[in-house]
């Protein structure tokens, strides 16, 4: 049937005008979100299907197998018995990040009775545009991006060799990218022939032919090993490993964290704890690196205890683990570090448990908790110019329950994490689709949590990224993510951020409000993480902080050279490294009497290689410093700093040559 208008209904049932236009973001009734779901129509049935008709009554074609259901409040068609073609869907649903769901089935009477799957969570934009295909996007893309999209299909090449769907990774208008991320639009089954990673490396020939220079040659090397040789797949990925931590570590890193927990409207007790939150110490090491939402189960005295032993125990863990990792002069490859943090939780898990036994509890009066959490690790690594970086960009996201992580940028907003209930088991287990196992009354129920049996039980998956845009890391138990809230309303909480019209404080404050105002029977806790590396950033911004803390901070800053995050690493002893400390010193603290509102941030690693101008005398580079300050129009800059931190000011001064040191203000 050929559509004359395009609507779409609004998902509340007890909408009295369902009935919207579908270019509407809310409905005109009842002011609820219209959701606008955009599906991938599988087969060469659907690929025949043209734009403007509507299939089944319900699903505008928008495009070409790019369909929107019109009627997304209703359940689409299932059959009793699943048809073989979509059990892949639903034993890779833990992938969802990389990989579509199967949303539903429809079927076309006018042209045949064959039904046609339809997937959601596709490579789509809100707009029903399509993401572009690797091979589009590959000559724009940075060269760590570049590398990452390889690893990626990388880790993707198991999970889906062991079910026959490699093939999937070779098709290269499947392969389509949301930025950093990869998405494949369907699953292909391969065919009699086995594939291999010479099939995979014939694939990546023709675009690592383009690739950035700085990566080309460790990627043309890389392929030709893959073409070539009967290499082994773990030879490969410690290879792609190397270059993809080498090429993250050429961009600077600076980060501002900030959280907080809150009773909510309704409940009696607060069973949420997060990490960092209110009370937390600004200038602890750990801070930079670590951060947690835990949503406690049990009731008074039972999850908020086990929400604040969990963030305990998990800090001592972290903070030890990162002091080892540290002092490492190779790289710790990606499976060990999860094996790691596998095993921390496993601790948390044991702990909470023998709370319970020792205190005699027993089934649902066992305490228990959610754990959401994401920890940015700071390895050594030379980088591809071959200087040595402090940070390597990995965050690395574990969760247990149903506390989620989603990562933000001006343009998209991604779940990175699944949840632990009992519609996502459904589906693991291959029994139903998402969309039906949600029609449970049970749906929601946890299938796990820690604390409320041995840690042998504990089904853990963890996963890596690599930061190389900027971006924001949001944590938040299911008191903001409930309904879907945070999809929903991103782009008005998250942008002005990015703006810089709002601080990470404020826009954490802000989360809490919707989530009070929109879902508040419940607690909730929010932490940002606010990453940046685009290079206009590398000098950070002034904070606003009390006079005292300010002083330290310059003092600070004027001893010690410049280091990655808050943490007491510093970047090597290398002559570059002064010529970045005293500049970057004396532009931070000139800011002083300029911009006193800006929100702290964290001092950034900044290679050497985005450092243009040539390497100096280190006297030479303090004395023409101070002179540009001094006759080149900064002087009131210059007379602030004084003003606020005379003593190291002079500290400074007397570090001059004695010519020169009668060009500095009197001592106060």
């Amino acid at each position: 049937m050929i559509s004359t208008q395009l609507i779409i209904y609004c998902i509340n049932p007890g909408c009295n005008s369902p009935i919207n236009p579908m270019e509407d973001s809310v409905c005109a009734s009842c002011q609820t979100p219209l959701v606008h779901r955009y599906l991938w129509a599988t087969g060469s049935l659907s690929a025949q299907i043209s734009p403007g008709t509507k299939v089944a009554d319900r699903y505008e074609v928008i495009s070409p197998q790019i369909w929107l259901d019109t009627q997304p409040g209703l359940p689409p068609d299932v059959p009793e018995e699943l048809p073989k073609e979509v059990i892949p869907y639903l034993l890779l649903y833990q992938e969802r990040l990389h990989l579509p769901q199967a949303y539903g089935f429809a079927s076309n009477f006018e042209r045949d009775t064959t039904d046609i799957l339809l997937l959601e969570n596709v490579p789509i934009d809100e707009t029903g545009n399509i993401y572009p295909t690797i091979v589009e996007a590959w000559e724009q893309a940075t060269a760590v991006r570049q590398v990452y999209w390889l690893w990626q299909i990388l880790q993707l090449w198991i999970p889906l060799s062991e079910l026959g769907l490699s093939r999937s990774l070779l098709v290269i208008d499947n392969l389509r990218v949301q930025g950093w991320c990869v998405q494949l639009l369907e699953l292909y089954q391969t065919a009699d022939e086995k594939l291999s990673l010479q099939n995979l490396g014939q694939c990546w020939r023709f675009w690592v032919a383009s690739a950035k220079a700085s990566v080309a040659k460790g990627l043309e090397n890389i392929v030709q090993q893959m073409c070539e040789t009967e290499v082994e797949l773990e030879a490969i990925n410690i290879q792609l490993n190397n270059l993809l931590l080498a090429s993250a570590a050429e961009l600077p890193l600076v980060l501002k964290v900030a959280g907080s927990t809150d009773i909510g409207l309704v409940m009696a007790q607060n069973e949420d704890a997060c990490y960092p939150n209110a009370l937390s110490n600004l200038d602890e090491p750990l801070l930079s690196h670590l951060s947690i939402v835990c949503d406690g189960i049990g009731g008074h005295e039972g999850g908020e205890v086990a929400s604040k032993l969990a963030v305990q125990s998990v800090k001592l863990q972290i903070r030890a683990l990162l002091t080892e990792i540290t002092e490492q002069t190779v790289l710790v490859p990606p499976e060990l570090l999860q094996e790691q943090l596998e095993a921390s939780l496993r601790v948390v898990n044991n702990l909470i448990c023998a709370r319970n036994n020792e205190q005699k509890r027993q089934g649902k009066e066992r305490m228990a908790t959610t754990i959401v959490m994401a920890v940015q690790v700071p390895q050594q690594v030379e980088t591809s110019t071959e200087w040595q970086s402090n940070n390597t960009h990995e965050l690395y996201l574990a969760n247990v329950g149903d506390s989620r992580a989603y990562w933000i940028t001006r343009n998209y907003c991604q779940l990175l994490t699944v949840d632990d209930d009992v519609a996502t088991r459904e589906v693991r287990f291959a029994k139903s689709l998402y969309r039906k196992a949600l029609l449970r009354a049970d749906a929601s129920a946890l299938t796990q949590a820690l604390g409320t049996r041995d840690a042998e039980s504990l089904r853990l998956k963890l996963q890596r990224l690599i930061v190389e845009e900027d971006g924001i890391l949001l944590l938040c138990s299911d008191g903001l993510s409930d309904n879907n809230w945070v999809e929903q309303s991103w782009q008005d909480y998250a942008i002005p951020v990015f703006t810089g019209e709002l601080t990470v404080e404020d826009a954490v404050r802000n989360w809490i409000n919707l989530a009070n105002e929109k879902n508040g029977r419940d607690n909730t806790s929010v932490v940002l993480t606010y990453y940046r590396v685009s290079p206009e950033y590398l000098v950070p911004v002034t904070p606003a902080l009390p006079e005292e803390i300010i002083e330290a901070e310059i003092q600070e800053e004027l001893e010690e050279p410049i280091s990655f995050t808050e943490s007491s690493q510093t970047l090597p002893d290398l002559d570059l490294d002064l010529d970045l400390d005293l500049d970057l010193d004396l532009d931070l603290n000139l800011d002083l009497d300029l911009d006193l509102s800006e929100e702290p941030f964290i001092s950034p690693v900044i290679p050497p290689t985005l450092i243009t101008k040539p390497k100096r005398d280190k006297r030479l580079v303090r004395l023409g410093g101070v002179l540009a300050l001094l006759v080149g129009g900064t002087s009131l800059g210059l007379f602030a700093w004084w003003q606020i931190n005379p003593q190291g000011f002079q500290q400074m001064c007397r570090q001059l040559p004695q010519g020169v040191q009668q060009l500095c203000p009197p001592e106060k």
